[in-house]
């Protein structure tokens, strides 16, 4: 069974190659094994090689946006079975519903949402609360907004524009990201998002192939199974909260439930992990707290009662605790 990961940063040699780098040179000078990432085996890169490697691409190509200009070029085939899946899909919305689910095969620096409104519907790139957010993050983000942009042409035969685009920083070449991503403006926010007309949602997928998507979807799931065993439980954890965030945060009683567990088991796991079921918990709530806010969908009241809070006063006291200001404070400088 192909590695997701690995196939990715496969793809980008190919595209640094295609730049006229050198894919062994600039494996060694990242303290990969070409020949090892080339085999059939299942050799994971550490976070420190994959940061090395984004940082030796960007400077033997000479491109800052290097991940911005791969996501444009990327194809599904190279996402293996995840982007078998996303092919064998019936509309947009199905595939983007898949594609949230498996993104995490391919990245643990962040996680997809997709949220609705009567007129649209936007994708959310979450970044990882315990994860850096540094140069790799930014690269991996870029890619992948480029990348949800442009594979979707190919998925319905028509060249989508989004309605609005948010990245949470100031741009160096603004009509570059403006070009790449098809959008007049690019808006400084709180998060990474690419907004759609709703009516892309229900677009059909010309691949579309049921018998193909229940095969995959079984693959895929194996997948996951074999990934989430791999992982710590902090992260297990972490992942269940992101991707039932609709359902609240769930207490320490059931949350060790969900994973078969007591409770005092659960939490003595943890604390062998160096953290506490509340701390897990509060990142999550963090995350999402600065994800809604940003999105400016939600009044603080609302957002305060997704994520467990019965008063309003005790969730502005945490999210002040978290990021020094209010959540109002906060809000009102996101959509400024």
């Amino acid at each position: 069974m192909e590695n997701p990961q690995k196939s990715l940063v496969l793809g980008l040699l190919a595209y640094a190659a295609h730049k006229d780098v050198d894919p062994e040179r600039l494996c060694n000078l990242s303290s990969i094994d070409l020949q090892v990432l080339k085999g059939k085996g299942k050799e994971l890169i550490t976070p420190k090689q994959l940061s090395d490697l984004w940082l030796n691409a960007v400077h033997l190509t000479n491109d800052p946006l290097l991940g911005l200009h791969f996501g444009e070029s990327l194809q599904l085939a190279a996402l293996g079975s995840v982007g078998q899946l996303v092919q064998s899909c019936a509309t947009v919305g199905e595939a983007l519903t898949h594609a949230c689910g498996a993104i995490r095969l391919i990245t643990d620096l962040f996680s997809m949402e997709v949220s609705h409104s009567d007129r649209s519907f936007t994708i959310h790139f979450v970044p990882d609360s315990d994860k850096e957010r540094g140069f790799v993050l930014r690269q991996m983000m870029e890619l992948f907004m480029a990348f949800t942009l442009h594979e979707a042409d190919g998925l319905i035969l028509k060249k989508i524009r989004p309605q609005a685009v948010c990245i949470p920083y100031n741009l160096s070449k603004p009509e570059e990201y403006e070009r790449v991503l098809r959008v007049k403006a690019i808006r400084k926010s709180g998060d990474y998002s690419l907004e759609f007309e709703s009516r892309y949602w229900n677009e059909p997928i010309l691949t579309a192939n049921y018998e193909l998507q229940n095969l995959l979807l079984k693959k895929v799931s194996e997948q996951n199974r074999d990934f989430e065993n791999a992982k710590a439980l902090k992260e297990r954890i972490s992942s269940y909260l992101l991707t039932n965030a609709y359902l609240g945060i769930p207490t320490l009683e059931q949350m060790a439930a969900n994973f078969n567990t007591s409770p005092r088991s659960l939490q003595r796991k943890l604390q062998e992990e160096g953290v506490t079921y509340q701390q897990v918990a509060d990142a999550i709530r963090k995350s999402l707290a600065i994800n809604y806010l940003s999105s400016g969908s939600y009044p603080v009241k609302e957002i305060s009662y997704i994520l467990g809070y019965n008063e309003l006063s005790a969730f502005s006291r945490a999210f002040k605790r978290w990021t020094g200001t209010t959540p109002g404070h906060f809000q009102r400088q996101q959509l400024a």
